[in-house]
């Protein structure tokens, strides 16, 4: 929809909604907040422990006990019941109380027009058809369609698990059925702005919104039996069968012998089935899980019903999350390229700059490559993000672009106040998308100012102004060969202005510059994750990513974790909506690497494996990891 059929269905105007409006629509849709369920009260943990089969066979038993008149079978028959509820109770009303404690509501402001001014409020206050401003480091107060951006980035990780911020585009337009991580008019609520600032109209809150429907989802899940309750329910079933036919059969043979009477016979009946229920087995298997909560407890693992854990130990397939679980969800810039056709390898992972930038094998000192060192002293400059370490380690704020080239200098040994220091900023272009680049002015000497820019290789390398066309289809050779291996890739250059050139009259795009060379960013593995990966293997049980991300960032992780090695073997959420349902089914079987999915289309994968015969573990750390099916309405 065009904007102005946003606001009409909306009944809102660009000035904002009223007060008297506003209190009206809170009144009528309700807190903008997320539903929650409160945790069930012990008595009803300690009920439910009695919701299994065998459980219900030995209530029986004792019943029977007392009625045969066998107090002792019955005392000890529900002693043992009451004992496997409380121990069974008391580890999942623990795990509640810990999971409730963790759910620390974050209060957040959100600003927006009301009576015509701009105002702050609390975010639970908005209502659909507010008109609501973003900026840098604001978290999305709602499901808001944008009508004016400004180099607006977003990160949305937490929805789609795609590891770059988005770039946002008030004048796109898409059509229906567009996955969420490529619709670039709405921002989401519960994402974070890392870049720019934007305007736009809220079109939904709280359970409403997308984040609010996974929470609903999540809510009114009940989750699938694990496999000891499956295995369980089966050996009950066959107990109970078995034990009746039995009794059934000795009752009849005793009759037909004529040795025994009808009363003496139908008691002998009962003490056999009796005797033959295993009434020390809930016991017994309350305990083990007990104690191998306990040790998942030492592991900061909080598991909220005791059979979950056997339910892990059965696991057989893994659908993991990329973005921060494989990987740590903070780019790394991992290559640079120069001109010259020099590659340097940087180590270390995440924001954080404990690494160092090798050539050849062999550590690069400071100053040793002056071309290397330029490039570091722009990346530096030509930026808005801040890295500084504290007393218990390094802290970072600001667009995951940029921190990651700080990192890169602070490896290099260029730091950005001392820099600032000896280049003083007078003027700087911002970040846009219809520029591709952004740039920064310094003083570098009473008549002097040098220019550094940052952006698209395409871009920056028209703006180096080469003469032959050769040179720049080489160097932008350079940076598609990186692109390929999965690198999100930056250029990086440097010029200067002329002298008697009022550095507050800058022209609109510098010219003449001289190209620095290409920096490579990725978001790296964590730590161990390879290990783990080839130690699940080596269990039997199979891996595979499902990830909103992009096909070949998801390749590039893939390739590291030995996955995949080429483009044919990465499965599209597009591809598995175009073919009819049973065709998942065949996918999951011939690949291990799922890009570009939705929420939905996590659950229809995990499904298809169910299905192949896997018990199925997911696993990732955004609320596009954890939804399930919903039924149709």
């Amino acid at each position: 929809m065009d904007i102005g059929a946003v606001l009409e269905a909306l009944d809102t105007r660009e000035s904002g909604l009223l007060d008297s409006e506003a209190a009206e629509r809170l009144a009528r849709y309700g807190t903008n907040s997320l539903p929650q369920k409160p945790p069930p009260p012990f008595w009803k943990i300690f009920l439910s422990q009695f919701r299994n089969p065998l459980m219900y066979i030995l209530v029986f038993a004792a019943v029977i006990a007392f009625a045969i008149n066998e107090p002792m079978d019955a005392g000890f028959i529900l002693f043992v019941l009451v004992l496997n509820a409380v121990i069974g109770g008391y580890q999942e009303w623990r795990a509640e109380q810990s999971a409730k404690a963790l759910q620390k509501l974050l209060k957040i402001k959100a600003t927006l027009e009301r009576d015509g001014e701009i105002v702050d409020i609390d975010a639970g206050n908005v209502v659909p058809g507010d008109i609501v401003w973003l900026e840098s480091g604001n978290r999305v107060p709602a499901d808001i369609r944008l009508f004016m951006t400004n180099g607006l980035e977003v990160d949305e990780s937490l929805l789609t698990g795609e590891s770059l911020p988005v770039l946002k585009d008030q004048s796109w337009m898409g059509k229906q059925g567009t996955t969420l991580g490529d619709t670039l008019n709405m921002a989401y609520a519960g994402s974070i702005v890392t870049r720019g600032r934007a305007k736009g109209a809220v079109v939904a809150t709280g359970q409403e919104t997308v984040v609010g429907e996974l929470a609903l989802e999540v809510m009114g899940d009940t989750g699938g039996d694990p496999p000891l309750v499956t295995r369980m329910k089966r050996f009950t079933h066959v107990i109970g069968l078995t034990v009746l036919i039995s009794a059934v059969a000795i009752g009849i043979l005793g009759l037909a012998l004529d040795r025994y009477g009808l009363t003496e016979m139908l008691l002998f009946i009962v003490a056999l089935a009796v005797s033959a229920i295993p009434e020390g087995l809930p016991i017994a298997m309350t305990v083990a899980l007990a104690v191998a909560t306990t040790r998942m407890a030492r592991r900061g693992v909080i598991v909220r019903r005791l059979a979950a854990v056997e339910g892990l130990g059965s696991c057989t397939y893994i659908a993991t999350d990329k973005t921060g679980t494989l990987t740590r969800n903070e780019l790394t810039v991992k290559e640079v390229r120069l001109p010259g056709g020099e590659v340097f390898e940087v180590s270390g992972v995440g924001f954080a700059p404990e690494g160092e930038v090798l050539f050849g094998g062999k550590p690069v000192t400071h100053g040793s490559h002056p071309w290397l060192d330029r490039l570091a002293i722009a990346a530096v400059l030509c930026n808005e993000a801040d890295l500084h370490h504290r007393d218990n380690g390094w802290g970072w704020h600001g667009d995951t672009v940029d921190i990651s080239l700080l990192s890169l200098g602070h490896k290099l040994g260029y730091h950005r106040e001392p820099l600032l220091d000896s280049y003083p900023r007078v003027n700087d272009i911002p970040f846009e998308p219809e520029r591709q680049f952004s740039a920064s002015y310094h003083k570098t000497g009473e008549h002097s100012t040098a220019v550094f820019v940052k952006g698209a290789p395409e871009r920056v390398v028209e703006m180096c102004g080469l003469v032959r066309d050769e040179d720049a289809a080489r160097l932008l050779a350079i940076a598609e060969d990186m692109a390929a291996r999965g690198f999100r890739v930056l250029a990086l250059a440097e010029g200067e202005i002329a002298d008697d050139l009022s550095p507050s009259d800058v022209p609109p795009e510098p010219s003449g510059l001289n190209l620095l060379g290409f920096a490579g960013m990725i978001d790296p593995l964590r730590h161990g994750v390879k290990e783990a990966v080839n130690s699940c293997r080596k269990a039997g049980i199979e891996v595979s990513m499902v990830t909103g991300d992009h096909p070949v960032t998801a390749l590039a992780i893939a390739r590291d974790l030995g996955m995949a090695s080429d483009y044919s073997q990465v499965v599209t959420g597009v591809e598995l909506t175009s073919g009819p349902p049973e065709e998942i089914e065949k996918i999951v079987g011939r690949t291990n690497v799922f890009a570009r999915v939705s929420p939905n289309q996590k659950y229809q994968i995990v499904e298809a494996v169910q299905k192949a015969g896997h018990f199925v573990a997911v696993t990732g750390d955004g609320v596009n990891d954890a939804p399930r099916s919903r039924p149709p309405t």
